[in-house]
């Protein structure tokens, strides 16, 4: 693992340092000569047009793959790249849009495995039609199986026991796991990694992530019913500003933690809301990935020498506020 991570770190680099000749806009040479809201600004390569398609399982509203994105097009603008974006958080909508870009001929495809076997026939189409594959963000072991050239994201189980040490370190005894999303392999990876390194008790609760109001109301309840948690753990910054609401709708004492970072983590961090967060940097998720598929096809390069190529995790408190406001505030961290 310490050489997987040595070995990410080192791909982190590449990527930043490629990110200062970035350029921007929407894709390629027409805005070329733009300033970027990476930070961007230079001309792009001279190699042919491709087009790239990401398709995600991210529900409606959920700011992690707005920076996701912000990666993934800073990326396309340096390397000439026609970005397709889409996403479903129903595993066979997903499915279908990844028929969808198969369809189009695209030249690579940049995809989730939060549901991984309802993915695996038509990754394995895409294997048919030649179009090379890169997974991001969950289900990393299924990746090399359904024949991606990498997975670029952070290893959920070993997220979830440094928050487990965390927590332990913390003196807390009971905590609360929000999973916001049932049947998301990665989520639930996160939960068991927790409950496998803490040392009090951990009891999971099942929300629906893109019903904010419920999502709060369920929360609350659970609160007030068991007096006895003393942290609550979300798998996502936005369940991380539902939790703090409903820790106060519960006259609860419980510190929220959390899972992944956007400006309003941030901002909760600052104000002592929420008490630490893991960062995955999905800004990375996304540049890597477009930039993989395009070393593969102009070069045959593939990341990662066949391991996962580590984004994360990196344990994040108020005291990195200072350093983290600007990069959040522009939606690159």
């Amino acid at each position: 693992m310490r050489k997987d991570r040595r070995a990410a770190g080192i791909t982190a680099c590449v990527a930043a340092i490629a990110l200062v000749v970035g350029c921007s806009g929407s894709g390629g040479k027409d805005d070329e000569d733009k300033s970027g809201d990476g930070g961007g600004g230079g001309k792009g390569v001279d190699t042919p047009r491709l087009k790239i398609a990401m398709v995600t399982h991210s529900g409606e509203g959920d700011t992690f793959w707005d920076i996701v994105q912000s990666g993934a097009k800073q990326a396309a603008r340096k390397d000439n790249v026609d970005f397709l974006y889409s996403n479903d958080k129903e595993a066979k909508g997903q499915a279908e849009l990844v028929q969808s870009a198969i369809d189009k001929k695209v030249d690579g495809i940049v995809v989730t495995l939060a549901k991984p076997e309802a993915m695996k026939a038509v990754l394995g189409k895409a294997a048919s039609a030649g179009i090379p594959v890169v997974t991001i963000n969950s289900g990393g072991e299924f990746s090399a199986e359904f024949g991606a050239l990498s997975h670029i994201g952070q290893d959920e189980s070993v997220a979830g026991e440094a928050v487990g040490d965390e927590l332990t370190k913390r003196g807390k005894k009971k905590v609360l796991c929000v999973i916001h999303e049932q049947g998301n392999v990665s989520l639930e990876q996160r939960c068991a990694g927790v409950k496998k390194t803490f040392k009090g008790s951990v009891e999971n609760l099942n929300v629906e992530g893109t019903n904010a109001p419920n999502a709060q109301s369920s929360i609350s309840a659970k609160l007030q019913a068991t007096k006895s948690i003393d942290a609550v753990v979300t798998l996502g910054a936005p369940i991380a500003a539902i939790s703090v609401k409903a820790k106060e709708d519960a006259k609860s004492g419980a510190e929220v933690d959390t899972f992944d970072l956007n400006a309003e983590v941030v901002k909760r961090l600052k104000a002592k809301e929420v008490g630490f967060a893991v960062d995955q940097q999905p800004y990375l998720q996304g540049y890597l990935a477009i930039d993989e598929l395009w070393l593969y096809k102009t070069n045959a390069n593939v990341l990662g020498g066949g391991k996962p190529v580590l984004t994360g995790p990196a344990i994040v408190t108020e005291k990195d506020v200072p350093k983290l406001e600007k990069y959040t505030a522009r939606g690159t961290r």
